[in-house]
């Protein structure tokens, strides 16, 4: 993996604590369908409103939030990952982390 991927969950991770609100749980897993390897990353928290969905991956100037989640997009995407949110308001957020298709590999 890229040794970058490693920040990328701990920026998730950090936002989950700061703005998940009642975040007790963080689940991690990957799911497999046809070629599609998809990372997935979820946490009980509040979700995030539906209003600002699009514009979670933008750069933000002048704004200190915002950024974390625009340079995880930006070091997935030197590898050809792709990430995007999924999760309901109110039940949580539900990052999706698409990987090429030949560009993982799992160990048993």
């Amino acid at each position: 993996a890229d040794p970058l991927l490693e920040r990328v969950f701990s920026n998730l991770v950090d936002n989950s604590i700061r703005h998940g609100g009642h975040v007790t749980t963080i689940h991690i897993h990957y799911e497999i369908a046809d070629t599609l390897f998809t990372l997935i990353y979820e946490d009980n928290g509040i979700g995030i409103p539906q209003e600002e969905k699009g514009q979670l991956f933008e750069r933000r100037a002048g704004n200190r939030t915002g950024i974390g989640l625009f340079l995880s997009a930006e070091i997935l995407g030197i590898t050809g990952m792709t990430i995007r949110e999924c999760g309901k308001p109110g039940a949580g957020v539900r990052f999706e982390i698409t990987v090429p298709d030949r560009k993982y590999r799992i160990r048993t």
